[in-house]
């Protein structure tokens, strides 16, 4: 493809991401950039005591 249809595809998609705004979905949204409900914690790694650290099998 030459570069002038790429770039004229390229403006396309982007006029389309910038006008389109009936596919976005605000609920969705709304629940990313909440902050964390009460007792969540988002440094907490909820998977540590279920795995061995790959140091203490080096150790024995």
């Amino acid at each position: 493809m030459g570069r002038g249809r790429q770039k004229a595809k390229n403006t396309k998609i982007a006029r389309e991401l910038k006008y389109d705004t009936q596919h976005v979905n605000l609920g969705a949204l709304e629940r990313e950039l909440a902050t964390p409900s009460d007792g969540d914690d988002l440094y907490v790694d909820r998977w540590a005591d279920e795995y061995a650290d790959e140091y203490e099998d080096e150790k024995a």
